[in-house]
C-alpha cells in the first residue's frame, strides 16, 4: 500500500507518514559516520572522510566547514546537498550580521537552516535534503558551547553528544558510556576519535578523518598535522 505514496513528497500515506522523508533519513544512515561532543569549554565535531580512490587529492574537499567565526558544520549523507546548505547558512549568517551588526547566535542559525530544510518537505517539485547536519558553535554572549543536529525533516535537537551516519546506534551507545558533563575539550577530541574508530574500516590517519573545534577563541578545522598528534595520543 505504501508504494502508492512513496514517490509523492507532499502526500501522507494512510499510516500518517511522509515516506520520502524516511528515505532521506535512510540516505543519511548510509553516509559516513559523524560525531559531535559538547565539552565544558568548547565543542568538537568529527567525521570520517574516506576517498573512493587513492588518486584523489584528499585535501581538496572538506566536510567540516566554517559558517561564521564561532560556528562550524559537518554532515552525514549526500555531499552535493550539503554544499547547498552551507551556502544558504553563510548567507543567513551574513544577513543577520548586516541587520544587527553582531554574529548570529547558534540557536538562531540552526532554526533558520531547519526552516529551509522543512520547506523542502512541503513544496511540490523538490525533494528533501539527503543530509543530517551537526552544527557546533560558541555563544559569545552566554559564554557557552552549543551542539545541534538538524535532520532532513527540518527537526532539530540540542545534544550533549551524538553520532549520526553509518552505524550511528553503536556510536551513540559508546558515547553514552564515555560522556560526562565535566569533559574538557582535549578529552572530547580523543573521545570523538575513539567513537569514529568503533565503526572505522582500515587504518585511521590524518587524511581520512576531519575534526573541527569551537570554543571562546572561535571555530577552526584542525590541520592534518594537528589531527596526527591527537591520533598519536589516542593510540
Amino acid at each position: 500500500m505504501s508504494e502508492r505514496y512513496s514517490f509523492s513528497l507532499t502526500t501522507f500515506s494512510p499510516s500518517g507518514k511522509l515516506v520520502q522523508i524516511e528515505y532521506a533519513l535512510q540516505a543519511v544512515s548510509q553516509g559516513a559516520p559523524s560525531v559531535g561532543i559538547k565539552a565544558s569549554n568548547g565543542v568538537v565535531i568529527a567525521t570520517e572522510k574516506k576517498q573512493k580512490s587513492i588518486l584523489y587529492d584528499e585535501h581538496s574537499i572538506h566536510k567540516v566547514e566554517m559558517i561564521t567565526n564561532h560556528i562550524g558544520m559537518v554532515y552525514s549523507g549526500m555531499g552535493p546537498d550539503y554544499r547547498v546548505l552551507i551556502r544558504k547558512a553563510r548567507k543567513l549568517a551574513q544577513q543577520y550580521f548586516l541587520m544587527y551588526n553582531e554574529e548570529i547566535p547558534t540557536p538562531q542559525l540552526v532554526q533558520r537552516i531547519a526552516s529551509v530544510m522543512q520547506e523542502y518537505t512541503q513544496s511540490g517539485g523538490v525533494r528533501p535534503f539527503g543530509v543530517s547536519l551537526l552544527i557546533a558553535g560558541w555563544d559569545v554572549e552566554a559564554d557557552r558551547p552549543y551542539l545541534f543536529q538538524c535532520d532532513p525533516s527540518g527537526a532539530y535537537f540540542a545534544w550533549k553528544a551524538t553520532a549520526m551516519g553509518k552505524d550511528f546506534v553503536n556510536g551513540k551507545t559508546f558515547l553514552e558510556k564515555r560522556f560526562n558533563e565535566e569533559l574538557e575539550l582535549e578529552d572530547a577530541v580523543h573521545t570523538a576519535i575513539l567513537t569514529l574508530k568503533e565503526s572505522f574500516d582500515g587504518q585511521m590517519n590524518e587524511n581520512n578523518i576531519e575534526i573541527g573545534i569551537s570554543n571562546a577563541t572561535g571555530f577552526k578545522r584542525l590541520k592534518p598535522s594537528e589531527v596526527k598528534d591527537y591520533l598519536a595520543n589516542v593510540a
